[in-house]
């Protein structure tokens, strides 16, 4: 990773990580939704969740959501909205943001960290592969409470 791209905990949300999450989120996915300020702000209040971000050149450049629980098998985090900006991809930003979450996940007390990743994201699942992450043998199922 580059030396001038830090690793933040966003501890409260400002117009620039507003604006990061609204150029982001539909780099991850177009059917993703671009969080209202008072979404982030719970978020990054809560004490289940941390959000972080990666800050270049005085922009913000990635952001990674990730939220413990525990149930009876266990304390356990989920890493979610992992992205990095195109034009900052390959240079170690996704790494150090995982890197981070993980070093979350174990300050929490965590025995498991999980997450998702489509398929079609190959340099993606390269990465998550490459920190120790294996691919489990079980399906995600989703129920839309939306519609």
């Amino acid at each position: 990773m580059e030396s001038s791209v830090r690793i933040v905990r966003a501890r409260t949300v400002d117009g620039a990580l507003e604006e990061a999450f609204a150029r982001l989120m539909p780099q991850l996915s177009s059917a993703c939704p671009v969080p209202q300020r008072a979404a982030l702000e719970r978020i990054s209040a809560s004490p289940c969740t941390a959000l972080f971000f990666a800050e270049a050149g005085g922009r913000i450049v990635g952001v990674l959501t990730a939220a413990a629980y525990e149930v009876p098998s266990g304390r356990k985090v989920w890493i979610e909205d992992v992205v990095v900006d195109a034009a900052a991809r390959g240079r170690g930003i996704g790494r150090s943001l995982v890197g981070a979450a993980v070093a979350w996940a174990r300050s929490e007390g965590a025995d498991r960290v999980m997450l998702t990743s489509n398929p079609a994201r190959r340099e993606a699942r390269a990465l998550y592969r490459s920190l120790g992450f294996g691919l489990c043998d079980t399906g995600v199922f989703r129920m839309d409470l939306t519609r």
